[in-house]
């Protein structure tokens, strides 16, 4: 009987305090950028850090930069160089992209100049597609070895107008406004 007890209140413990939802979090608490920190020091010894952030397809490939992965990356930076993160460097990672979600998206063309005049668009849920605050298309991109140019650009959203646990769509167009390509990130799926 007390054991049947003792189960049934971890059950109910566990329902009620389980582990937060893995979901974009724009701004993060304390204990988010605790774990992002922990996140980002223990990924010096693993090999697959950052793949819940990184996508790819046919056209190229898009880490989506959310403050937990910015955070992650310069404890990870931090660790490389054996110093502890301080708080100058988490308040000022947190405030650099305050309010705005960045895609990092990699792209490959036949021309050094083919994503010169690329122009972006996020489509959220029902309410249209939001316009960037923020874009930089690399303008001469590198030759690789198979002969076809690889580009970074970076596009930037407010997130105001984004739900954390929904859908998002970045559709990329040539300046003829034409898609060259679409990633699709569930944005409940990151942290």
């Amino acid at each position: 009987m007390a054991r049947a007890r003792v189960a049934l209140l971890v059950l109910v413990a566990c329902a009620v305090w389980g582990a937060p939802a893995a979901a974009a979090s724009f701004i993060l608490t304390a204990r988010e950028q605790a774990e992002a920190i922990r996140t980002g020091e223990r990924s010096v010894t693993s090999e697959t850090f950052a793949g819940e952030w990184w996508s790819s397809n046919e056209t190229g490939d898009l880490t989506v930069m959310t403050p937990f992965l910015r955070l992650a990356l310069a404890a990870r930076q931090a660790a490389f160089k054996q110093k502890p993160i301080t708080r100058g460097d988490v308040d000022k990672v947190l405030r650099e992209d305050r309010d705005r979600l960045v895609f990092w998206v990699s792209l490959r063309g036949s021309r050094g100049d083919f994503a010169r005049f690329y122009t972006s668009g996020l489509i959220a849920g029902s309410g249209g597609e939001l316009r960037p605050t923020f874009v930089q298309n690399e303008r001469s991109a590198r030759r690789q070895e198979e002969g076809r140019y690889l580009a970074h650009c970076v596009y930037g959203f407010a997130t105001a107008a984004l739900n954390p646990k929904g859908r998002v769509v970045l559709v990329v167009r040539d300046q003829d406004g034409r898609e060259v390509t679409r990633f699709s990130v569930d944005l409940a799926a990151i942290r």
